[in-house]
């Protein structure tokens, strides 16, 4: 109503000012003071109300700001201890980077010894069905002796295949 009031009374011209506003409707009406007032405490109370609320959002987003520093802090202090914790496993798993290595090596090295041991086996089986030699019991120990070490190869080989998956296992389960 008062803002009928303002509008039908300023027209086009410039703003109208609130209080004489007030004062004119006041005079033609009395009893609209009433109203009026109503209307401040309202404004007032409103006032009031929004005020409390920024202090209250204020209050919050400052407790909401030192959450998430704790937040933050507490992240970092974690990732701190996670890497120290795993800095402690690093000598272990470079010992099992080692003997992998290491196993990896001693078995192509077994598997060339087993590769150029067949090699020779095939070139004696050749030589006693050709019978191209004259001492065929020499050949025949020589041969007997080459399978024997054949074997002992293999068996190695298969303990090293062992060795090398257990490694692995570990250095699996140490970075889990």
């Amino acid at each position: 109503m008062l803002g009928a009031l303002i509008v039908s009374a300023s027209g086009c011209g410039p703003p109208a000012d609130p209080q004489k506003l007030r004062e004119e409707a006041l005079q033609a009406d009395p009893g609209f003071a009433e109203v009026l007032e109503l209307r401040d405490e309202q404004a007032n109370r409103i006032g009031l109300l929004e005020r409390e609320f920024d202090l209250k959002r204020t209050q919050a987003e400052g407790r909401i700001a030192q959450l998430r520093k704790d937040v933050k802090e507490a992240r970092q202090h974690v990732e701190q201890k996670i890497q120290k914790s795993r800095a402690a496993l690093q000598p272990d798993i470079d010992r099992l980077r080692l003997a992998l290595s290491m196993a990896n090596d001693e078995r192509q090295a077994k598997r060339a010894q087993r590769a150029s041991l067949t090699r020779s086996i095939g070139r004696l089986k050749n030589a006693l069905k050709t019978g191209e030699t004259a001492d065929r019991t020499s050949i025949d120990r020589e041969l007997y002796d080459f399978l024997q070490e054949s074997q002992r190869l293999d068996r190695e080989v298969h303990t090293l295949n062992e060795h090398i998956r257990l490694l692995k296992i570990k250095l699996l389960l140490l970075r889990l």
